[in-house]
């Protein structure tokens, strides 16, 4: 019986847990609803990070963490971690991305990462090489 109330109360957890992760997902991309071209690309901060570039920076960690790190890496090419050259560019968007370009990309990593946890136990291990 002891076995049968820990996976329940893991697959309880592991639902919970990704309903708040869909919930913050659609949060995120709630804040550029009615917002123009020009405050979705406005700098913030002293680095030049945008609300686009949080979105797009996002979409590569998250692709990574459920991704890579699981062993089932995204199907996309997307800028490596360890690319010096390129590291803080995934912070803004560039005047060749577009919004929609960035929230598809987005929304092509949320189902890729729901597939990995759905995939697996909430106690899987993982390794992160970086």
């Amino acid at each position: 019986m002891g076995d049968r109330l820990v996976l329940v109360i893991d697959d309880f957890a592991k639902e919970y847990l990704l309903g708040d992760l869909r919930e913050i997902r659609e949060t995120v991309l709630w804040k550029l609803d009615g917002l123009g071209e020009y405050d979705v690309r406005r700098p913030l901060t002293s680095t030049g990070t945008n609300l686009l570039g949080l979105v797009k920076h996002l979409s590569l960690s998250e692709s990574r963490y459920f991704g890579e790190v699981f062993g089932r890496p995204f199907p996309e090419p997307l800028p490596r971690w360890d690319d010096i050259g390129r590291r803080g560019t995934d912070m803004w968007a560039s005047e060749h991305e577009t919004r929609e370009e960035i929230v598809a990309r987005y929304r092509r990593v949320w189902a890729h990462s729901d597939t990995t946890i759905t995939a697996l136990a909430i106690d899987a291990p993982g390794h992160v090489p970086w």
